[in-house]
């Protein structure tokens, strides 16, 4: 071989190299998450085909078909089970026989009171134990809404504590309306952020419900203590904002139609989580337990529940000399079963030893269907779609496409997929959840968290993806803007690797935490799928733009979102994601709670 036909072989070959190269580049990493890739599989996903991806439905089932077809062709190794890339959800059905009871001491004195009999607990408390709690506060109207000048727990410790609240329709100066989410949420607000034992609020006289609702199971040994699955007092009514999906109890499902031998029991309530968790009690009481309770208060019921329905200001007091014993005794039986799937793979982590533990990522891939009545006139005459499935902004559409909830979190899944199996491995192993059933009340995500298909403990932080392809309201001053909402709570560190991962992309996010702010009236925190594993003591991040008109309306479609924002958005997720699958150890879990709130919003590592 001349030296001429060399040079053009050495030519060739490093041409050959170098393409090869900037393929690779390509193929994977951070960069390699492209606008074209979220819009081609958004359009499917999103798409009419797909009938609105209800739950049961052939339309989710079509989506995770979808999923599964893209991460084997990716490499993903199978998580779900028997070696699939799906865990089934097992939706129960259960009645239950009421036993539970509380016994109150005062003074020497004692009265037992059983559910149904001046006190209610929820359909579901939860496995058999015995709570005894001997401190217990009263916390007047159970408030911390500084935007209404009403914080009722200020300078008190309630950790441990049985926190007493009165007041339905909380203070003057509140807009019940607007503030119904915290209203009802007192219970789970006193437990989730401040540790509190048990709860015990009046019964509720608006929103339905039987009054008291179950809290979340036990976090995990050193997390702070688990949220309510519902809020305490009822069942709030649906509303705009993420119409309180996964804050809500389970609903009892419907018995088959048409009686006979395939008639179905109807269940007191439906849930996908172990019956025997030990959850925090939570209860609503009727005027003879709080007069009971108040007997040797320094002011008496009577007096208090005059100035509850007045709306006049309540003043906090420890019960000294009360005990509270709450005998949580229910027996269940499952009379219905549901199947659902979520879709779950794992890319491997590169070093021996940091593999076995996981950086969680996910996403829900379900929405809410389509209407099968047809265009009628209403009662003014005015053309509406009998058995919408949320706003009708099109009376002609009667699919709901979810394209940005969370059509957009599925995709942004699959994106971080791609970028990972093509791209350097990561010490650590990185765990992809598709949840289902989010919009039944966090069903996949509670379920995974129930029964994992890797142990829970080894998972060191969730990432969670829900509604990123659009501008909060659909303004263009929020075209830079992402909201963050958890990321401080469990692990401070967690919180700086992000801020740190934003900071290092050539335009960094202006990341917003006004959602994390505890006082949140919409309460994000607990309506996506994170709260699952925050609930169980893991440190999360949720991502979301927010909501806009379109948010469970026949409208929300893929030629409204904003991909060059969503692009960037994953791109600063993979970033994260990264970088913690990196770190020699996991996130330090210092359960300082919510510090970053209305106030902070930065496009730097900053503070």
């Amino acid at each position: 071989m001349n030296r001429r036909h060399l040079l053009v072989r050495i030519r060739l070959v490093a041409a050959v190299l170098a393409v090869a190269v900037v393929s690779a580049v390509a193929a994977g990493g951070r960069d390699s998450i492209t606008s074209r890739d979220l819009k081609e599989w958004l359009t499917y996903i999103a798409s009419d085909d797909l009938e609105g991806r209800a739950l049961y439905t052939t339309g989710v089932g079509l989506a995770a078909a979808y999923l599964e077809d893209h991460i084997h062709t990716w490499g993903l190794k199978p998580a779900g089970d028997h070696g699939s890339y799906l865990q089934t959800v097992r939706v129960l059905g259960v009645k239950s026989v009421r036993h539970s009871t509380v016994t109150v001491e005062v003074a020497g004195e004692s009265r037992t009171f059983n559910d149904g009999d001046g006190i209610t607990f929820p359909p579901f408390v939860g496995g058999k134990r015995q709570v005894a709690l001997d401190r217990v506060q009263f916390v007047g109207y159970g408030l911390d809404a500084p935007s209404a000048n009403q914080q009722d727990y200020k300078g008190l410790d309630v950790k441990g504590a049985a926190v007493i609240w009165l007041g339905a329709q909380g203070p003057k100066g509140l807009d019940a309306a607007a503030n119904r989410r915290v209203l009802f949420g007192r219970s789970r607000y006193s437990i989730e952020n401040l540790q509190a034992a048990g709860t015990v609020g009046p019964e509720m006289s608006f929103g339905g419900g039987r009054g008291g609702a179950p809290a979340a199971p036990a976090a995990a040994p050193g997390a702070p203590a688990a949220g309510a699955a519902a809020p305490a007092g009822g069942t709030p009514p649906a509303a705009a904002g993420r119409g309180g999906q996964g804050a809500q109890p389970a609903q009892p499902a419907q018995p088959a139609q048409g009686g006979g031998r395939g008639a179905l029991p109807t269940p007191d309530f439906t849930t996908v989580q172990r019956l025997d968790s030990a959850w925090t009690p939570s209860a609503a009481a009727k005027d003879a337990f709080f007069e009971f309770l108040f007997s040797h208060a320094p002011t008496k019921y009577d007096e208090l529940k005059r100035k509850a329905d007045a709306q006049e200001p309540l003043v906090p007091f420890r019960l000294d000399g009360v005990k509270l014993t709450f005998n949580l005794n229910d027996d269940y039986e499952v009379v219905r079963t549901q199947l659902a799937q979520n879709v779950v793979g794992i890319i491997e982590g590169s070093d021996p030893q940091l593999k076995n533990t996981y950086v969680a990522f996910g996403a829900h891939y379900d929405h809410v269907g389509y209407a099968e009545g047809e265009v009628s006139p209403g009662l003014d005459g005015t053309p509406r779609r009998m058995g919408a499935k949320g706003r009708v902004n099109a009376i002609d559409d009667r699919i709901w496409n979810g394209a940005d909830d969370d059509g957009s979190g599925t995709v942004s899944l699959l994106a971080l997929a791609k970028a990972f199996a093509a791209g350097p491995k990561p010490k650590r192993s990185l765990l992809f959840v598709w949840h289902t059933g989010e919009e039944a009340g966090l069903l996949g995500s509670r379920y995974f968290a129930d029964y994992p298909t890797i142990p829970l403990d080894e998972i060191v932080a969730q990432l969670n993806i829900d509604m990123v392809g659009r501008n909060r309201d659909d303004k263009a001053s929020e075209a830079n803007t992402v909201y963050l909402v958890g990321s401080d709570r469990i692990s401070t560190e967690l919180h700086n690797i992000n801020r740190a991962a934003n900071a290092s992309m050539p335009k960094p996010l202006t990341l917003d935490y006004e959602f994390n702010d505890p006082s949140d009236s919409e309460s994000l925190y607990t309506r996506s799928d994170h709260y699952s594993y925050a609930s169980k003591g893991i440190p999360i991040i949720f991502f979301t733009t927010g909501l806009h008109p379109d948010y469970h309306a026949n409208t929300d479609e893929v030629s409204k979102i904003e991909f060059d924002k969503m692009t960037r958005i994953v791109q600063m997720i993979y970033e994260t994601g990264a970088r913690v699958a990196n770190l020699d150890h996991a996130p330090v879990r210092d359960n300082l709670g919510p510090r970053a709130g209305k106030a902070t919003a930065t496009t730097t590592a900053g503070r």
